[in-house]
């Protein structure tokens, strides 16, 4: 079972930049409402794409470097690390079908 991983500032660069599948990064905070919905359905996705795409939460109160580096000004917002770089960005609650939709088309 693939669990979606928790990152810190300290870890990122070697779960995420040197990741050797794409890893999408939720950026997100626990007081945050839309961060706790899309929560269960990157929960699946995790399952879905096991072995072709990473996923990562970092929480934006207790870890800022990488939020701050990355220019995160609004949460949840998503980005799709692909070696190392950021390569695409969801902003906001989106329900399944359309991150699956948006996954699907960085990763092709």
């Amino acid at each position: 079972m693939t669990e979606v991983l928790t990152v810190n500032d300290a870890n990122f660069e070697e779960m995420v930049l040197k990741a050797s599948t794409p890893v999408l990064v939720d950026f997100w905070a626990p007081w945050c409402a839309p961060c706790k919905a899309v929560a269960p359905i990157l929960d699946e996705l995790a399952q879905e794409y096991e072995g072709k795409l990473g996923i990562a939460r970092l929480n934006v109160d207790e870890e800022p470097v990488n939020a701050s580096k990355y220019g995160i000004s609004a949460i949840p917002t998503m980005l799709l690390f692909q070696q190392g770089q950021p390569v695409g960005q969801i902003v906001g609650f989106k329900p399944k079908a359309q991150l699956k939709k948006a996954l699907d088309e960085m990763l092709t």
